[in-house]
């Protein structure tokens, strides 16, 4: 896997604490089950190079995050998790579709959905929230991605995945003063299992159910991450969703 083309701090302030834009991948996970997790996608830039994470939801659209448009993606891969590996499938990104309220991904809104061509073997799609959703403190939940697996480590080639648990709303916007609305919290935060630089946009999964979209850590620091993770709640977001499927189906 590549490393993120885009410079290695970009800096969003939160009342003082600053939110990473780039984006980020797994911390002390392990290696993702090859028979498992056959909805992730890289999202790739036009020198075949991972920028960004993502899943599939139907056949033709993959969610990641809005702040992954910054390194202008053509293509997600999908149907492999070694990215060395050449038995995969290459789609060309057909359309994105940006939320209209994302400004910068520490003001929130942070989502966008790919639209490729075709789904192909090998791949399956991801349940999303069909309504608002309440998750448990600490309940636990998984998250995944490539990336460093540590703060000057080198990326890995294989999917990576993680168990998080989750973070009270209370919780997080007391760590996190200034906290953008509809994102949920999970991983990090007195613990060493998170995600960090090299992954935005892949999924935090719950009982099978996609829920999150990965959005921002804090401060770039992957071996003891003492700020919560924040997702964005894809919940908050289905009625968009369906509209912009909807969209499609008429066209």
């Amino acid at each position: 896997m590549a490393l993120h083309t885009l410079p290695q701090f970009l800096g969003k302030t939160i009342r003082g604490k600053k939110a990473h834009e780039n984006s980020v991948d797994i911390i002390h996970g392990t290696k993702a089950p090859e028979n498992s997790m056959h909805y992730m996608a890289s999202v790739q830039n036009n020198k075949g190079q991972h920028v960004c994470g993502g899943f599939l939801i139907t056949e033709d659209f993959v969610v990641s995050a809005a702040n992954c448009d910054d390194s202008n993606p053509t293509h997600v891969v999908l149907g492999n998790h070694n990215l060395k590996s050449c038995n995969h499938q290459k789609i060309k990104i057909e359309n994105k579709s940006i939320h209209e309220n994302y400004k910068s991904v520490g003001l929130g809104d942070d989502i966008m959905l790919i639209e490729k061509v075709k789904l192909g073997h090998g791949v399956e799609i991801i349940q999303i929230p069909h309504a608002e959703i309440n998750l448990k403190e600490n309940q636990v939940c998984q998250v995944a991605g490539w990336g460093k697996t540590e703060t000057v480590d080198e990326p890995a080639d294989e999917l990576m995945v993680v168990n998080v648990s989750v973070i009270t709303s209370k919780n997080c916007e007391e760590q996190w003063p200034g906290l953008p609305a509809n994102v949920t919290c999970a991983g990090g935060y007195e613990t060493t299992k998170g995600f960090c630089q090299g992954d935005s946009g892949g999924p935090l999964v719950c009982h099978g159910f996609a829920v999150g979209v990965v959005s921002f850590n804090y401060n770039a620091n992957c071996n003891y991450p003492n700020y919560p993770n924040v997702y964005t709640d894809i919940s908050k977001y289905r009625k968009w969703i369906d509209e912009v499927l909807e969209k499609k189906e008429i066209e």
